[in-house]
């Protein structure tokens, strides 16, 4: 998994300083106008790291932390 930067260019998002395979897929999130989107290095790593776990299934679903918040009422 990859965190880049990229412009919209005549329509087209374009990536700076990496290399996407063909036909890749990916996930872009917009900013508004008025919103910073800076990630320093060490809340990069820590987005990174947090998307693996999630890929390896190390999380838990919004079904079961509602679950477990109610029986907290």
């Amino acid at each position: 998994m990859k965190v880049a930067t990229g412009t919209v260019v005549d329509g087209r998002v374009v990536v700076e300083g990496a290399n996407l395979a063909e036909g890749s897929t990916v996930t872009v999130l917009l900013r508004e106008d008025d919103e910073a989107f800076d990630l320093t290095p060490e809340e990069e790593a820590e987005l990174l790291e947090s998307i693996s776990e999630i890929e390896r299934g190390e999380f838990v679903s919004g079904e079961d932390l509602l679950e477990r918040l109610r029986r907290f009422d």
